[in-house]
């Protein structure tokens, strides 16, 4: 597994992955437009929950957490059963998870459809099947655990939206599908990017989607310091 073998690979590695991982972000920053369907901000605030999986969760969550109107954010794994929802068992690939955050938002200050464009267009290339970059495995698929039909149906009318604009390079392959639990991952886990930021994966994969947060949604950025 990447992340495991990064810490000890040799530069010529680590400066080949930056390639890889940079030219897919390009890929994934063009523009991306909002959904033409989405929530109206509510009229008083309160909490709501989105589940998101693209790809490995310390990238994930650190985009997440720095994006206005958002509560709170845990990095999990969502898809599977509790019953073996931990990191050992969910890297053998065999456990139906994916690495997944928890997003508790506001709905006064963002909606669920900008949450989505997010996601979209800074967290993971949702072209990319089983797979982010040299991280390889359905636990790290691109995915969408809806709570209720409203966010099932914006999620699944923003993808027929970006396919027929042909925002991407090739069909969105994210999967939409009913969320069955969330399973909090292990504490060493949760805002490891902010804990660990010269740790040679997070700088390689996971800091360039914190700066395209800011340039890319700059009205939305916001510094984050940890619980």
């Amino acid at each position: 597994m990447i992340r495991s073998l990064l810490s000890g690979l040799i530069l010529s590695a680590t400066l080949l992955l930056f390639g890889f991982s940079q030219s897919a972000q390009a890929e994934t920053r063009m523009g991306i437009p909002a959904p033409q369907t989405d929530a109206p901000l509510a009229q008083k605030s309160g909490k709501e929950t989105a589940i998101f999986a693209g790809g490995c969760f310390w990238g994930t969550q650190a985009v997440f957490e720095r994006v206005k109107g958002v509560v709170a954010t845990t990095a999990g794994y969502a898809g599977g059963s509790a019953a073996n929802a931990t990191y050992d068992k969910v890297t053998t690939e065999t456990t139906g998870h994916a690495e997944s955050v928890k997003v508790v938002y506001d709905p006064s200050k963002i909606t669920y459809g900008k949450l989505l464009q997010i996601f979209f267009s800074v967290v993971h290339d949702p072209t990319q099947l089983n797979r982010q970059g040299a991280d390889v495995g359905t636990s790290y698929r691109s995915a969408i655990f809806y709570g209720n039909d409203e966010q099932r149906n914006i999620s699944t009318k923003y993808i027929s939206q970006l396919n027929a604009a042909g925002v991407f390079h090739a069909p969105i392959v994210t999967e939409v599908t009913p969320s069955k639990g969330f399973y909090d991952a292990e504490s060493y886990h949760q805002d490891y990017a902010l804990h660990n930021p010269d740790n040679p994966y997070i700088k390689v994969c996971d800091r360039p989607k914190i700066d395209a947060l800011r340039k890319e949604f700059p009205e939305l950025f916001q510094e984050y310091k940890g619980r």
